[in-house]
């Protein structure tokens, strides 16, 4: 049963996706796709009608947007459960998820990681006034993500779950920035799953790297 996973390699939600698919055992082929780049092949926007990635095919089946996929990840393929079977803890990891989402990604990854980070490895000036304001901005995401915390090695209960995941691959890229390290430092339980999970081997071997300027 082949699986391709379709998408920009420095993406945080591909890179949830294929920790997903580490954590199961699942071998995958990797298509690049880069959403940044206009026009989007007519070939991938056949696969994802609005062009944003990643994207798994699985023997044939097609399916996109991250959440749906890691779900199904985890339910079609044998392995420990990624998901909590206590109504709470699911209820919890969902809402850590959407919260990463909603809230997160764009402070975490978009202005802090983009520009301090990712722009200088690709030859670009960053952009020091959206950084000031990812920072001003994470800061009620932080707070909120401490207070929802487990204060364990896990976001949630006492296994590895889909929220791990999802918030560790922002988390991986934010604390790239020294300003993202200052600030998760002010937040106890978050710092203490950050410190497991970040030397976990999914989140090693997922690690894309840096684009060379």
């Amino acid at each position: 049963m082949p699986v391709e996973l379709h998408g920009y390699r420095y993406s945080v939600y591909l890179r949830i996706v294929a920790m997903a698919l580490l954590e199961k055992g699942v071998a995958w082929t990797h298509v690049e796709v880069n959403p940044f780049v206009s026009p989007v092949p007519p070939a991938y926007l056949a696969l994802h009608p609005f062009g944003r990635v990643p994207t798994l095919v699985h023997d044939g089946f097609v399916l996109y947007e991250t959440t749906a996929i890691a779900r199904y990840v985890d339910e079609a393929f044998a392995g420990s459960s990624l998901q909590p079977r206590d109504p709470r803890e699911r209820a919890r990891m969902n809402q850590v998820i959407a919260v990463a989402d909603s809230y997160a990604y764009w402070p975490l990854v978009r202005q802090v990681f983009a520009q301090r980070v990712f722009a200088p490895a690709s030859g670009r000036a960053p952009d020091e006034a959206m950084i000031a304001e990812g920072v001003e901005r994470s800061a009620a995401v932080l707070r909120a993500l401490d207070g929802l915390a487990s204060g364990g090695p896990h976001l949630v209960a006492g296994s590895l779950s889909l929220a791990d995941l999802h918030l560790g691959a922002m988390m991986a890229y934010f604390t790239m920035a020294p300003e993202g390290g200052s600030a998760l430092a002010g937040h106890a339980r978050l710092s203490a799953w950050w410190r497991a999970f970040s030397a976990s081997a999914t989140l090693s071997r997922s690690d894309p790297g840096l684009p060379s300027p």
